[in-house]
């Protein structure tokens, strides 16, 4: 039987250390080439996807999707329009994706854990995203709405873009919060925000805006008593109970001309007439007053 033999310098085994190493390096490479191998061909294949998604994006117009959502103009001075950049962010997730797989023949490593945690990350990214992106869009169509159905007021346009900014504000709060990013200052800030909000509410209506909403409540008051008295005055110009003293003055006029009439008939007659008897020169009963036979009590018949 062989024994290999042994070489020991100043106590060290180095027979034993440089058969360790060899194997070591025997083993290493297998896996090195197969690393490359599998990022080479992911590598060509991320870069197939990426190019196929900003062309798929090109040919839905998205484009257009980002100018509605005010997205386009910081894109402006960009080297990337919308689809390139939707298609690169394809093209690098693909790449991390490659990179986790191809770390992986080397077995479990600190690179490995890295990428799966932030392959883990992005579908919440994601997410994030499109709150932010649908956030950019419904704060725009509020900004436009309001500044147009104020435009005949000075501060209709500030109140659009307050809107407008208070919106996109949610919407950044909301991705941070989905993507996880700094959740233990998102959400406090968030909480100061709203507060301080509700502060100044409270304090413009309860304290500096009392003298303000006095003089308001004032006018308005004012204004309601005017109408009231310019009301009243309308009414005032024709006399309280007119139909009662209307039909008064009619009866007297009526009961006038009546005895008018008497009178004239009696200077007429010489006589007084006979109560129920007719108009002079009348016949008949008494109170008839029809033309017809003599009246044999009558002086003239």
């Amino acid at each position: 039987m062989q024994h290999s033999q042994q070489i020991y310098v100043a106590g060290v085994d180095w027979t034993g250390g440089i058969t360790s190493m060899w194997n070591s390096f025997t083993t290493w490479v297998p896996r090195f080439v197969g690393f490359l191998i599998v990022l080479f061909i992911g590598w060509i294949i991320a870069k197939v996807i990426g190019k196929a998604v900003e062309s798929v994006l090109r040919r839905v117009h998205f484009e257009r999707v980002m100018e509605r959502a005010g997205m386009a103009r910081a894109l402006e001075r960009s080297d990337y329009d919308g689809p390139r950049l939707v298609g690169k962010i394809a093209y690098y997730v693909m790449l991390l994706l490659v990179l986790q797989v191809a770390f992986g023949v080397f077995g479990s490593n600190p690179i490995n854990t890295v990428l799966r945690s932030i392959l883990a990350w992005i579908p919440r990214g994601l997410v994030a995203v499109a709150i932010i992106v649908i956030a950019a869009m419904i704060a725009r169509a509020v900004r436009d709405l309001v500044s147009n159905t104020l435009s005949s007021l000075s501060y209709g346009p500030m109140l659009g873009t307050a809107a407008g900014v208070c919106i996109i504000a949610l919407g950044v709060f909301a991705a941070l919060g989905q993507a996880g990013i700094a959740t233990a200052v998102s959400g406090p800030v968030l909480t100061a925000i709203l507060a301080t909000i509700a502060g100044v509410i409270i304090v413009g209506v309860g304290g500096g805006m009392i003298r303000p909403m006095q003089q308001r409540w004032e006018r308005m008051l004012s204004s309601a008593e005017r109408e009231v008295t310019n009301v009243s005055g309308t009414m005032g110009n024709r006399p309280v109970g007119s139909g009662e003293a209307y039909a008064a003055g009619h009866m007297h006029g009526t009961q006038a001309a009546e005895e008018e009439a008497r009178r004239a008939r009696q200077g007429t007659t010489g006589r007084p007439e006979m109560p129920g008897e007719g108009p002079a020169g009348q016949g008949g009963m008494p109170g008839e007053g029809t033309t017809g036979e003599g009246n044999p009590f009558d002086p003239r018949s």
